[in-house]
C-alpha cells in the first residue's frame, strides 16, 4: 500500500554505513587480502561478522562510559585490532593503517543511489550518521555521488548512535517535529533510537534479519530502496 502524499514525512534520515553504502562488498575483498598477507587461516567471512558486532559494542562502550564521539574511523580501527587478535592474527600496524585506506572506497547499493535519485524533490534527503562530518562529505560528493540537503555527523553531539541525543539533535537542526522525520536505516538500533525519540521508521530488511522484540516497531519494513519508494508514492 502506497502512503497518501499528504502523509509523507518531511525528511528522510538515512543511515549510511550499511544502508547506502555497501560495508560487505567494498570491505571483505581488502580484508581477505589483509588475512593471506598475515598467513592467516581465518575464513574471512567469519572474521568479518565477528568485527561488525564489535564495532557496535565499542561504540556502545563510549555511549554508557561517556566518553563522547571517538571517531567512527578510530572505532572500526580499534574493532579490528581487538578481532584480529581475538583470532590470533599475527599482524604489523602498518598492514591495518594500509588496510583502513579502504574505508575511503566504500560503494554504495545500486538500489540506495537508484532509490536516492527518486526521492530528491519529495522529501529533504538527510544523512544522520556515526561518521565524522568531513569523512561524510566525502562520501556524499565522491562515492555516493548524491546531494544530500543536510550532512548532520553525530560528531556535533558527542554521541555515537542510537543515544537519543543525536536524533534530538537532528530535528533541531532540521526545524522539524520528531514525527516529522522518518528514520531509514539496515539495522534496527538505528530504528529503535529514532522511534523512541519520536521519529517515524523505516526497517530496510536487506540483510534478512529478524528485527528486534521492542514495542518500537518500524512503520515499514522493505527489501530495499525501491520498495521504500514504492511506499511513499515517489
Amino acid at each position: 500500500m502506497q502512503l497518501d502524499v499528504p502523509d509523507r514525512p518531511e525528511a528522510l534520515a538515512f543511515d549510511i554505513f550499511g544502508t547506502v553504502l555497501d560495508l560487505a562488498g567494498s570491505l571483505t575483498p581488502r580484508l581477505s587480502e589483509l588475512l593471506d598477507d598475515c598467513g592467516a587461516q581465518t575464513q574471512v567471512t567469519t572474521l568479518w561478522a565477528y568485527w561488525r558486532m564489535r564495532q557496535r559494542i565499542e561504540q556502545y562502550q563510549d555511549n554508557l562510559l561517556m566518553l563522547g564521539h571517538s571517531g567512527y574511523l578510530a572505532v572500526m580501527r580499534r574493532s579490528l585490532l581487538y578481532t584480529l587478535r581475538t583470532f590470533k592474527v599475527v599482524f604489523s600496524e602498518s598492514q591495518v593503517d594500509d588496510f583502513m585506506l579502504a574505508y575511503q572506497q566504500l560503494d554504495p547499493f545500486d538500489d540506495a543511489v537508484a532509490g536516492l535519485e527518486r526521492l530528491a524533490g519529495n522529501c529533504r534527503l538527510v544523512m544522520l550518521s556515526n561518521g565524522e562530518h568531513d569523512y561524510l562529505v566525502h562520501l556524499a560528493r565522491n562515492r555516493i555521488k548524491i546531494s544530500f540537503d543536510e550532512i548532520i555527523s553525530v560528531e556535533s553531539v558527542g554521541q555515537f548512535k542510537p543515544h537519543p541525543a543525536v536524533y534530538r539533535h537532528a530535528a533541531r537542526r532540521l526545524d522539524l517535529e520528531p514525527g516529522q522525520i522518518m528514520m531509514v536505516a539496515a539495522h534496527s538500533f538505528d530504528i529503535l533510537g529514532a522511534r523512541a525519540s519520536g521519529y517515524r521508521g523505516a526497517y530496510i530488511d536487506r540483510y534478512d534479519l529478524p528485527y528486534d522484540e521492542s514495542p518500537l516497531q518500524p512503520e515499514i519494513t522493505v527489501d530495499d530502496f525501491k520498495g521504500l519508494c514504492d511506499w511513499l508514492g515517489v
